[in-house]
Protein backbone atom coordinates (compact mmCIF):
# COMPACT_ATOMS: atom_id res chain seq x y z
CA UNK A 1 0.00 0.00 0.00
CA UNK A 2 1.43 3.41 -0.91
CA UNK A 3 1.40 6.30 1.35
CA UNK A 4 -1.53 8.18 -0.69
CA UNK A 5 -3.99 4.95 -0.25
CA UNK A 6 -3.58 5.09 3.78
CA UNK A 7 -4.08 8.96 3.68
CA UNK A 8 -7.70 9.83 3.66
CA UNK A 9 -7.14 13.31 1.84
CA UNK A 10 -5.23 12.06 -1.19
CA UNK A 11 -7.53 9.11 -1.42
CA UNK A 12 -9.98 12.01 -2.00
CA UNK A 13 -7.71 13.74 -4.92
CA UNK A 14 -7.04 9.97 -6.02
CA UNK A 15 -10.94 9.51 -6.71
CA UNK A 16 -11.37 12.96 -8.47
CA UNK A 17 -8.45 12.28 -10.89
CA UNK A 18 -9.51 9.17 -11.41
CA UNK A 19 -12.89 9.64 -12.17
CA UNK A 20 -12.09 12.34 -14.67
CA UNK A 21 -9.09 10.30 -16.13
CA UNK A 22 -11.35 8.83 -19.47
CA UNK A 23 -12.07 12.50 -20.72
CA UNK A 24 -9.01 14.05 -19.18
CA UNK A 25 -7.84 15.50 -22.38
CA UNK A 26 -10.80 16.69 -23.87
CA UNK A 27 -10.80 19.65 -21.70
CA UNK A 28 -9.35 22.86 -22.22
CA UNK A 29 -5.67 23.40 -21.69
CA UNK A 30 -4.58 19.41 -21.76
CA UNK A 31 -3.26 19.71 -24.81
CA UNK A 32 -1.61 21.01 -27.74
CA UNK A 33 -4.13 21.65 -30.73
CA UNK A 34 -2.65 24.93 -32.46
CA UNK A 35 0.58 26.17 -33.78
CA UNK A 36 0.74 28.79 -31.62
CA UNK A 37 0.53 26.39 -28.47
CA UNK A 38 3.07 23.94 -30.06
CA UNK A 39 5.66 26.70 -30.65
CA UNK A 40 5.04 28.17 -27.13
CA UNK A 41 5.61 24.69 -25.50
CA UNK A 42 8.30 24.01 -27.50
CA UNK A 43 10.05 26.83 -25.72
CA UNK A 44 8.81 26.15 -22.65
CA UNK A 45 10.85 22.40 -22.51
CA UNK A 46 14.01 24.76 -23.52
CA UNK A 47 13.54 26.72 -20.70
CA UNK A 48 13.25 23.19 -18.70
CA UNK A 49 16.03 21.01 -20.31
CA UNK A 50 18.34 24.77 -20.18
CA UNK A 51 20.87 23.18 -22.95
CA UNK A 52 21.68 19.96 -21.53
CA UNK A 53 22.48 17.21 -23.94
CA UNK A 54 22.00 13.58 -24.20
CA UNK A 55 19.61 11.67 -23.13
CA UNK A 56 18.67 12.48 -19.41
CA UNK A 57 16.67 10.37 -16.27
CA UNK A 58 14.07 12.28 -16.34
CA UNK A 59 11.00 12.13 -13.23
CA UNK A 60 7.26 13.49 -13.92
CA UNK A 61 5.76 13.85 -10.51
CA UNK A 62 2.45 13.54 -11.04
CA UNK A 63 1.89 12.92 -14.38
CA UNK A 64 -1.31 12.23 -14.77
CA UNK A 65 -2.21 11.37 -18.33
CA UNK A 66 1.26 11.67 -19.60
CA UNK A 67 1.79 15.17 -21.23
CA UNK A 68 5.35 15.64 -19.88
CA UNK A 69 6.54 12.06 -19.89
CA UNK A 70 5.50 12.01 -23.36
CA UNK A 71 6.70 15.37 -24.58
CA UNK A 72 10.53 14.53 -23.08
CA UNK A 73 10.38 10.87 -24.44
CA UNK A 74 9.75 12.67 -27.94
CA UNK A 75 12.72 14.60 -27.12
CA UNK A 76 14.96 11.04 -26.33
CA UNK A 77 14.90 11.38 -22.95
CA UNK A 78 14.34 8.10 -20.28
CA UNK A 79 11.40 9.01 -18.75
CA UNK A 80 9.54 7.82 -15.45
CA UNK A 81 6.40 9.36 -14.73
CA UNK A 82 4.62 8.86 -11.34
CA UNK A 83 1.03 9.29 -9.91
CA UNK A 84 -1.41 7.91 -7.34
CA UNK A 85 -4.51 8.13 -9.16
CA UNK A 86 -3.84 4.39 -11.30
CA UNK A 87 -6.75 5.29 -13.78
CA UNK A 88 -4.46 8.27 -15.10
CA UNK A 89 -1.31 6.23 -15.21
CA UNK A 90 -3.98 3.34 -17.14
CA UNK A 91 -4.62 6.40 -19.58
CA UNK A 92 -0.65 7.33 -19.74
CA UNK A 93 0.29 3.47 -20.54
CA UNK A 94 -2.47 4.00 -23.07
CA UNK A 95 -1.04 6.99 -24.83
CA UNK A 96 2.92 5.92 -24.63
CA UNK A 97 1.91 2.38 -26.36
CA UNK A 98 -0.36 4.74 -28.82
CA UNK A 99 2.99 6.68 -29.74
CA UNK A 100 5.80 3.55 -29.52
CA UNK A 101 7.37 5.57 -26.33
CA UNK A 102 8.99 3.63 -23.78
CA UNK A 103 8.15 5.60 -20.74
CA UNK A 104 7.83 3.77 -17.01
CA UNK A 105 5.00 4.33 -15.36
CA UNK A 106 4.64 4.18 -11.37
CA UNK A 107 1.65 4.43 -9.04
CA UNK A 108 3.30 6.16 -6.74
CA UNK A 109 3.39 8.92 -3.76
CA UNK A 110 4.88 12.69 -4.96
CA UNK A 111 5.47 13.54 -1.72
CA UNK A 112 6.90 9.61 -0.57
CA UNK A 113 8.79 9.22 -3.87
CA UNK A 114 10.45 5.58 -3.82
CA UNK A 115 13.58 6.27 -5.53
CA UNK A 116 17.17 6.27 -4.35
CA UNK A 117 18.51 9.30 -3.69
CA UNK A 118 20.08 10.81 -6.39
CA UNK A 119 18.48 8.69 -9.49
CA UNK A 120 17.25 11.43 -11.73
CA UNK A 121 18.82 14.41 -13.73
CA UNK A 122 15.75 16.13 -14.49
CA UNK A 123 12.34 16.49 -11.94
CA UNK A 124 9.34 17.94 -13.54
CA UNK A 125 5.79 18.94 -12.27
CA UNK A 126 2.93 20.68 -13.97
CA UNK A 127 -0.14 21.82 -11.91
CA UNK A 128 0.98 19.10 -9.36
CA UNK A 129 1.45 21.35 -6.40
CA UNK A 130 -1.66 23.00 -5.03
CA UNK A 131 -3.16 19.44 -5.28
CA UNK A 132 -1.21 18.34 -2.33
CA UNK A 133 -1.36 18.49 1.34
CA UNK A 134 2.11 18.79 1.94
CA UNK A 135 3.86 20.73 -1.20
CA UNK A 136 6.81 21.58 0.43
CA UNK A 137 7.63 18.43 1.26
CA UNK A 138 7.21 17.14 -2.01
CA UNK A 139 10.10 19.85 -3.01
CA UNK A 140 12.10 18.52 -0.45
CA UNK A 141 11.28 15.08 -2.43
CA UNK A 142 11.94 16.10 -5.65
CA UNK A 143 15.48 17.51 -4.82
CA UNK A 144 16.32 14.25 -2.73
CA UNK A 145 15.97 12.00 -5.72
CA UNK A 146 18.01 14.60 -7.98
CA UNK A 147 21.46 13.85 -9.10
CA UNK A 148 24.41 16.96 -8.33
CA UNK A 149 23.74 19.21 -11.08
CA UNK A 150 19.90 18.17 -11.38
CA UNK A 151 17.59 20.59 -11.99
CA UNK A 152 14.05 20.86 -10.76
CA UNK A 153 11.09 22.36 -12.68
CA UNK A 154 8.09 23.33 -11.74
CA UNK A 155 5.10 24.58 -14.16
CA UNK A 156 2.23 25.98 -12.65
CA UNK A 157 -0.19 29.02 -12.25
CA UNK A 158 -2.26 31.02 -10.11
CA UNK A 159 -5.85 30.81 -9.66
CA UNK A 160 -8.08 33.33 -10.59
CA UNK A 161 -11.59 33.01 -9.19
CA UNK A 162 -13.05 35.09 -12.09
CA UNK A 163 -11.73 32.83 -14.84
CA UNK A 164 -14.57 31.02 -16.26
CA UNK A 165 -13.94 27.47 -17.16
CA UNK A 166 -14.48 25.76 -20.41
CA UNK A 167 -14.09 22.46 -19.47
CA UNK A 168 -15.97 19.39 -18.27
CA UNK A 169 -15.57 20.11 -14.78
CA UNK A 170 -13.02 22.68 -12.17
CA UNK A 171 -11.46 20.47 -9.57
CA UNK A 172 -11.38 23.54 -7.66
CA UNK A 173 -14.86 23.54 -7.07
CA UNK A 174 -15.85 19.66 -7.62
CA UNK A 175 -17.37 17.57 -4.44
CA UNK A 176 -14.19 16.06 -3.72
CA UNK A 177 -11.70 19.03 -3.06
CA UNK A 178 -14.72 21.06 -1.37
CA UNK A 179 -14.27 18.04 1.26
CA UNK A 180 -10.42 18.47 1.66
CA UNK A 181 -9.82 22.09 0.65
CA UNK A 182 -8.57 23.43 4.00
CA UNK A 183 -5.78 21.00 3.91
CA UNK A 184 -4.41 21.45 0.67
CA UNK A 185 -2.36 24.91 1.71
CA UNK A 186 -1.70 25.67 -2.37
CA UNK A 187 -5.38 25.15 -3.05
CA UNK A 188 -5.22 28.33 -5.00
CA UNK A 189 -1.84 28.30 -6.60
CA UNK A 190 1.03 30.51 -5.87
CA UNK A 191 2.65 32.90 -7.67
CA UNK A 192 5.56 32.60 -9.75
CA UNK A 193 8.08 34.90 -7.21
CA UNK A 194 6.99 32.98 -4.23
CA UNK A 195 7.79 29.86 -6.15
CA UNK A 196 11.34 31.05 -6.47
CA UNK A 197 11.43 31.99 -3.01
CA UNK A 198 10.52 28.33 -2.36
CA UNK A 199 13.00 27.02 -4.40
CA UNK A 200 15.53 28.87 -2.76
CA UNK A 201 14.49 28.35 0.69
CA UNK A 202 14.28 24.44 -0.44
CA UNK A 203 18.95 25.04 -1.02
CA UNK A 204 18.44 25.46 -4.88
CA UNK A 205 20.75 27.59 -6.70
CA UNK A 206 20.40 29.25 -10.19
CA UNK A 207 16.59 30.02 -9.23
CA UNK A 208 14.58 31.62 -12.25
CA UNK A 209 11.30 31.45 -13.72
CA UNK A 210 9.22 32.52 -16.74
CA UNK A 211 5.40 33.90 -17.13
CA UNK A 212 4.92 31.90 -20.47
CA UNK A 213 3.44 34.45 -21.84
CA UNK A 214 3.72 33.22 -25.50
CA UNK A 215 1.53 29.82 -23.87
CA UNK A 216 -1.11 32.38 -22.34
CA UNK A 217 -1.44 34.54 -25.22
CA UNK A 218 -1.87 31.15 -27.46
CA UNK A 219 -4.47 29.89 -25.62
CA UNK A 220 -6.61 32.99 -25.36
CA UNK A 221 -6.07 32.91 -29.33
CA UNK A 222 -7.58 29.12 -29.26
CA UNK A 223 -10.20 30.17 -27.16
CA UNK A 224 -11.89 32.50 -29.69
CA UNK A 225 -10.94 30.35 -31.93
CA UNK A 226 -13.25 27.73 -30.74
CA UNK A 227 -16.05 30.44 -29.99
CA UNK A 228 -15.30 31.21 -26.35
CA UNK A 229 -14.72 34.38 -24.91
CA UNK A 230 -10.86 35.50 -24.61
CA UNK A 231 -9.40 35.13 -21.32
CA UNK A 232 -5.66 34.88 -20.40
CA UNK A 233 -4.54 33.09 -17.44
CA UNK A 234 -1.48 33.58 -15.47
CA UNK A 235 1.33 30.93 -15.93
CA UNK A 236 4.78 30.54 -15.49
CA UNK A 237 7.69 28.11 -15.19
CA UNK A 238 10.03 28.16 -12.22
CA UNK A 239 13.31 26.18 -12.17
CA UNK A 240 16.62 26.22 -9.71
CA UNK A 241 19.30 23.34 -9.38
CA UNK A 242 21.28 21.20 -7.22
CA UNK A 243 25.04 22.23 -6.85
CA UNK A 244 27.48 19.96 -8.98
Amino acid sequence: MTSAQSDPVKQQVATHWGRRAAHFDEDFGHSIRTAAERTAWDRIFDLVLAGRRGALDVLDAGCGTGFLSLELASRGHRVTGVDFAPAMLAEARRKAAQHGAEIRFEEADAEQLPFASGSFDLVVSRHVLWTLPHPEMAIDEWIRVLRPGGRLAVIDGQFDPNFSVHQNENARTSNEYAAIGDQLPFLGGRPREEIEVLLHAHGLVNVGSDPVRDLVEAQAERMVEEGRERQTRRRYVAWGEITG
